[in-house]
């Protein structure tokens, strides 16, 4: 996550890692890569962010017409913020982010592993960051779950998030995931070395 602390995005920018700024100034000063972030929803802009997702390295979308229709609704709430790069007209990098009480989410991001070396990606969350700190003025952003490398060039810290899962032992359809979660829990008390013996 990153606290703003009520920094501008360029006080913010400047405290990012010299190899990141670099990328942008430098990917960014070709003109090669298009950028622009989009309010409303538009179908268009929809289908070529599911289009590259499909060519993400991302898994497949489990839920994907929850997922527009969340987009959908987050429009109509004006929180939906979609940002798309494209190269040559073709959409190669997209981003959906909700900005909401303060708090920008980033919800999905997905690039063309084509268009890897003109580093879309990067440019496209250079910019939306830029967007949400200087125009929606959050003092909040949220990359949600995972500790992918990449984030922490983006964030200042992390929260520690913890799920609970609970089980019923009287349902047979419970019993596969409990025998998994007994072995889990005995291999985690198991030592990884053994104590030296006296002698």
């Amino acid at each position: 996550m990153l606290s703003v602390d009520g920094r501008s995005f360029a006080e913010y920018w400047a405290s990012r890692p010299g190899q990141l700024r670099e990328t942008v100034r430098r990917k960014g000063k070709k003109g090669v890569v298009s950028l622009r972030i989009e309010t409303e929803f538009h179908a268009a802009d929809w289908d070529a962010y599911e289009a590259i997702y499909g060519l993400s390295w991302k898994p497949t979308e489990g839920r994907p017409t929850f997922l527009r229709r969340f987009a959908e609704m987050e429009s109509d709430a004006g929180a939906l913020r979609l940002g798309v790069a494209e190269i040559d007209g073709k959409a190669v990098a997209a981003q959906f982010w909700t900005v909401e009480g303060g708090t920008a989410f980033i919800h999905k991001l997905a690039h063309d592993e084509a268009a890897k070396a003109q580093s879309p990606g990067t440019l496209l969350s250079a910019a939306l960051f830029e967007h949400v700190i200087d125009r929606d003025g959050v003092q909040l952003v949220d990359f949600g779950t995972g500790n992918d490398p990449y984030k922490r060039d983006w964030m200042d810290g992390c929260r520690t998030r913890y799920a609970l899962e609970f089980y019923r032992p009287g349902a047979v359809r419970h019993w596969k995931a409990l025998g998994k979660l007994a072995v889990r829990t005995a291999l985690a008390r198991r030592p990884l070395v053994s104590a030296p013996t006296a002698g």
